[in-house]
């Protein structure tokens, strides 16, 4: 068997079939088999054919053929025309036109395409790439750390899992443990009474039969045992325990059993957990759109504090509080202890009702039905608005009694955490006047107030450092600015009703401004708040309507 020659040369085949090739049309540049070539001259038969053996062939360039002459091709082209010319079309329609060669427009057109050919393969290729690695390397990163975040979390559940678990089975065996001594005490208590029945059933018999004898002896001889029946066996003082549970603004559960003690707490999200919903949440609109109008029949209309999706509490100028749906349904009311009426209102994250009571200087919670006093302010100052926060405190605005000094405190249940009044010079943060101050917390921690006697918004950080001003001046309106109620919403905006100028001002958490709403109505508008489907509902001061909008998509 042969060996094949590594150095033998790749067989040539026809280009009209697949026999080897054997001549060659140096006139159409194409490679012919013996039978293709007379083929390939009947087929083109008004065009000149160079055909010679295949070793004996010229390498040239196959110009176009003319599309309007037969038999001609296009050695030049128009430029007037930017298309391919023959001779007769250079003699004919583009008469008197300017030709560029077509062997220079194709060598130049070549070496363009060379060149490109060249970037593409030593420049652009390399950098697609190395940045396909580099991105590569940041999924393989972000796949592994989130593994390893994954594997932290889970092990944290197992870790508060045993520890719930090692609670409760705690619990679960201690009150085992006093359920048996106790039943053990009671059942030797009932045996000792039981024991001393037949006892006595039989006394009382030989009792009745002394009674019937003459026997002399048999009833001198007898022995009381009065006494000692009498003597019933002591009760045993049965103390049944009592399990103690309470939870602490949602958040903190704490179980108490005799002598035993434990407690549960939730902490809040991370800041990562909030940057990743801040960043994957919805954008404005480029209009906002009034999706109902309710009318509340409260006139005026001051407040307003969402339920859930389709409903809210509103209040006005008289002692009730009224919980409407969207159609403008009264669900429930609640009437206040108020002198006047409520200042402020707000719902807890567990759906209950707090309002503010200018004048007994409380803040009170509606629970099952029932009003109780939630906090009771200091002597001389008075709570006016209201914002529960996602951590279950509550921030209440307080004025003295001559509106000569303003402040944001902050309570946990009764006790209050924190108050914010004065600045890093010990200045007045918050400017002295008749308005109330209305607050906020914002997702990122920061407390923004609206303060309608500086006509500013104000927004201090956790610590109560001011951080940044709003006077309005963005929005470029007509009238000065008079901002009243105030909200901030999921992407963490905040979003501020201007009485004057009937619209409200969004800005980011960092106070840029980024629009206004000033398209759907929004005559005087007051109460804001927003409902659990990212829509905005605005209460009207005068005609005490409610306008749902929506503002994001």
């Amino acid at each position: 068997m042969a060996t094949p020659n590594p150095q033998a040369q790749e067989v040539i085949t026809c280009d009209l079939c697949i026999k080897p090739t054997q001549q060659f049309c140096n006139s159409c540049q194409l490679s012919l088999c013996v039978d293709c070539v007379s083929k390939h001259v009947d087929k083109l038969k008004y065009q000149p054919h160079d055909i010679v053996h295949f070793k004996d062939r010229k390498i040239q360039l196959v110009f176009p053929e003319c599309e309007f002459h037969s038999n001609q091709r296009c050695e030049a082209h128009c430029q007037q025309c930017d298309v391919p010319v023959c001779l007769k079309c250079m003699l004919g329609p583009h008469n008197g036109h300017k030709y560029g060669d077509m062997s220079d427009i194709f060598n130049s057109k070549k070496n363009d395409i060379e060149k490109e050919t060249k970037a593409i393969e030593s420049t652009i290729i390399p950098q697609y790439k190395k940045k396909n690695e580099e991105t590569e390397s940041k999924i393989s990163i972000i796949m592994a750390e989130f593994d390893e975040l994954d594997k932290e979390k889970e092990k944290h559940r197992k870790s508060w899992h045993q520890e719930v678990d090692t609670i409760f089975n705690h619990l679960g065996a201690l009150m085992k443990s006093i359920k048996e001594n106790l039943l053990a005490a009671l059942n030797s208590h009932q045996s000792k009474i039981k024991n001393q029945i037949p006892d006595m059933t039989r006394t009382v018999q030989q009792n009745k039969e002394i009674l019937k004898s003459n026997n002399v002896s048999a009833v001198t001889n007898y022995k009381s045992k009065l006494q000692e029946y009498r003597n019933m066996p002591t009760d045993i003082d049965v103390k049944l325990p009592s399990l103690k549970t309470n939870t602490v603004q949602g958040r903190e559960l704490s179980l108490e059993l005799g002598e035993y003690k434990a407690s549960l707490t939730q902490t809040t999200l991370s800041s990562l957990t909030e940057e990743v919903s801040y960043l994957s949440l919805q954008k404005l609109l480029e209009q906002a759109k009034s999706i109902t109008t309710i009318p509340t029949g409260v006139n005026p209309l001051y407040n307003v504090a969402c339920v859930g999706v389709d409903e809210a509490w509103v209040s006005g100028t008289d002692k009730t509080i009224r919980r409407v749906d969207i159609h403008g349904s009264v669900r429930d009311t609640v009437t206040t202890t108020c002198q006047y009426w409520p200042d402020g209102i707000t719902v807890t994250r567990q759906g209950e009702l707090v309002y503010s009571d200018v004048q007994n200087r409380t803040v009170n919670i509606v629970r099952h039905g029932r009003t109780e006093t939630l906090i009771t302010t200091p002597r001389g100052w008075h709570p006016s608005q209201l914002c529960c926060t996602k951590s279950g405190d509550i921030l209440v605005s307080m004025f003295t009694t001559d509106h000569s000094q303003y402040k944001i405190v902050r309570y946990q249940g009764h006790t209050e955490k924190q108050e914010i009044d004065r600045d890093d010079d010990g200045e007045p943060i918050y400017k002295r006047g008749g308005y109330s101050l209305y607050v906020v917390e914002n997702n990122n921690g920061d407390i923004v107030a609206s303060d309608g006697n500086a006509g500013t918004v104000v927004v201090v950080d956790k610590s109560g450092r001011v951080r940044f001003r709003y006077d309005g001046t963005p929005a470029r309106r007509k009238k000065s600015f008079d901002p009243i109620h105030i909200v901030t919403d999921s992407m963490s905006q905040i979003i501020v009703a201007d009485f004057n100028n009937a619209c409200l001002h969004i800005l980011d958490q960092n106070g840029q401004f980024l629009r206004c709403v000033d398209n759907c109505g929004l005559d005087k508008p007051v109460g804001l708040s927003v409902d659990s489907e990212g829509r905005l509902w605005v209460g009207l001061y005068e005609s005490g309507e409610v306008k749902v909008i929506q503002y994001m998509k």
